[in-house]
Order: C-alpha cells, then structure tokens, then sequence
C-alpha cells in the first residue's frame, strides 16, 4: 500500500495482489450498529475469491433513485478487474451476507482520477458514482449547496460542528493495540465526529476515542459524512471517506463533495442544489 492512503484489510490475505489495487476501503470504529438509519448508505461488494460469494468492498450513498455516490479509488478497481456495464453490485441491507438484496448498475470513475496526475494529492478526484439500471426504492441523501463547509468555516461554525460518519466493514472498539485491534464485522455503523481541518479538496476529522470521536477504518471508502449529529444531524452528505491513519485511531481525510470538482462531475448525474 501506499503511505498515504490505507490499505484493505477487510480483504482476505489471499487477496493481496487485488489489495494493491483497491487501495483504501474503511469502516466504522468506536461506532455503534446503524439499525436502519440511515437506509441510503449500502455496500459496493465484490468476489474477491473468485467463489461467486460476494464480499464488502467499499461503501458509498444513494443520492438520488438511480445514482450511488461512492470514491473513484473504488470503481478504478473494478475497471481494473473487468467489472463492466450493469455489472457492479451494490447493497442497502443492514449487513453484507447470504441473501442479501443486491442493485446492479455501472459504475462511473472520474475521469481525472489519480494521485499523480496533475493534480496530485491536492486535488485527485477521488470521486465516482454507480448509475443504477432500475431506481432503488429508498429515499435519497442530499448533496451539500456549493460552498457550504467554506460557509461554516467564515461564519466560525464549523469547528462546533458534529459529522456523522456511517458504512460497513471492519470495527475497532479500543485504542489499544495495532492492526489486531481491528476486527472483521459487516453489519452498517456511525459513529460521530469533530473537524479538525479544512482546505479546498480536504475535510479532515477527528478519529479520536480520547476525545470522544469515532471514525472510519478499513471496510468503507465512499461512504458518508452527514452534516450534523443526534438531534442536529441532517441528510447532507458534506464529504465521502477517502483514507486516514493506517490503524484507524486518530484522523480521517474525507473527499468535500461541496467544490467546484466535485460538483462539475456530479452535475453529469443528479441535479445540484
């Protein structure tokens, strides 16, 4: 893996040469179980053992009745993996497993995604959607109005601002201990947490248990950062995981979905705020 984006560790060791690809996925850590929700966060699965079971990938959220928001470092890898037209598979169920309800679409990479193009690290366009072949049936999140954390950020809100993060895959329940600290789990969780940075591309939160925060680990790229919390939590997804620390105790780096970058790729699937 790359130092700067984490690794995949809800993919088995077998699958090692594919986790190189994938790059990072995350889940959920001193978080709890989701229980319905937030129903219009599901699970990007893949076989990954070639076995026809499929597994948690990445996670992502329905933005509108066709359309699945979700990291391009996720559907790069699909494209990598032959993974065609109407051939992505996606779930909304409260777990990944057998008999799972599954929505097929295509999937959709930005094309300006990579972390050594123009670009950089400063601006990957690390953001996709799956474009579903039948509407799903589940009531939409909402995406953020063009600006709205540089909004929170004039107006000195958003360091009192609360994120909800939520997706599927590994969990973390303690700050002790390394990479055996993190424990495999495919049932969808939040947890809450507090800003601690903001730039032009970049909304980096607390993942800290000291303070209070959860955040996001290996099982989850793509899903959601809700604006707000508890009684003020809202439908608006203000950012998308991306990555964080390697072992899922201090800091997530979340993908704004509120810039112009994202808003023009966006604006080619749903209809902006």
């Amino acid at each position: 893996m790359g130092a700067w984006l984490r690794s995949a560790l809800v993919v088995s060791a077998a699958s090692a040469v594919v986790l190189a690809v994938v790059s990072p996925a995350a889940a959920i850590v001193y978080g709890a179980p989701d229980q319905g929700r937030h129903p219009a966060v599901g699970s990007l699965v893949y076989d990954f053992d070639g076995d026809g079971a499929l597994d948690q990938a990445c996670s992502g959220t329905l933005i509108s009745q066709t359309v699945f928001l979700t990291a391009s470092h996720c559907t790069a890898f699909l494209d990598a993996q032959g993974v065609g037209e109407g051939e992505a598979a996606v779930t909304f169920d409260d777990e990944v497993g057998p008999g799972m309800t599954l929505h097929r679409g295509t999937a959709h990479t930005h094309p300006d995604y990579g972390y050594s193009g123009a670009g950089g690290r400063s601006e990957p366009h690390d953001i996709a959607v799956i474009v579903f072949d039948d509407p799903v049936g589940i009531q939409p999140a909402q995406l953020p109005e063009a600006g709205l954390l540089d909004d929170l950020k004039a107006a000195h809100q958003l360091r009192s601002t609360e994120f909800t993060t939520v997706g599927y895959g590994a969990v973390r329940e303690t700050r002790k201990g390394g990479p055996a600290g993190i424990l495999d789990n495919n049932e969808r969780r939040f947890a809450v947490q507090t800003p601690a940075s903001l730039t032009s591309t970049w909304l980096t939160l607390s993942a800290n248990q000291a303070t209070g925060d959860g955040g996001t680990c290996s099982g989850d790229s793509g899903g959601p950062h809700f604006l707000g919390a508890g009684a003020t939590e809202t439908d608006v997804v203000a950012s998308i995981t991306v990555t964080g620390d390697t072992f899922c105790k201090a800091i997530d780096v979340t993908y704004r979905v509120d810039t112009p970058a994202a808003r023009d790729f966006l604006a080619g699937f749903v209809n902006l705020p």
